[in-house]
């Protein structure tokens, strides 16, 4: 819920298939409720929201993987199409189980479960 819901209108005409927090669960939904729904239903979780990762690193998981946008613009449409390019280059990774991390500089890439 920390992104707008252009960002999953803007993956979606970039390639991707995406689908906003509002549109599947409440608002005010906890930060487990939307980790169990995407472990669950096999989704990534796209966020600015460091919980997801400190819950990935505290229990070990193995999913959903989780990509955590540090940018100071993220609603610039540049910045939506680069990082729809580092997600499609690292497909296979996010696949297998990952945590990705994209900042203005470089990203980092950590596969499942954080030790």
């Amino acid at each position: 819920m920390n992104l707008s819901p252009e960002w999953a209108e803007s993956l979606r005409e970039l390639g991707l298939d995406a689908t906003h927090w509002s549109r599947v669960g409440a608002a005010n939904a906890p930060d487990h409720e939307i980790f169990a729904h995407a472990r669950a239903e096999g989704l990534v979780i796209l966020t600015q929201d460091l919980d997801f990762s400190q819950i990935l690193f505290e229990t070990a998981a193995n999913g959903p993987s989780t990509i955590l946008l540090r940018l100071g613009d993220e609603l610039n449409f540049g910045t939506r199409r680069r990082v729809a390019g580092i997600i499609l280059q690292c497909r296979s990774e996010i696949e297998s189980g990952a945590l990705l991390v994209i900042d203005e500089q470089k990203t980092r890439l950590r596969t499942l479960p954080l030790r």
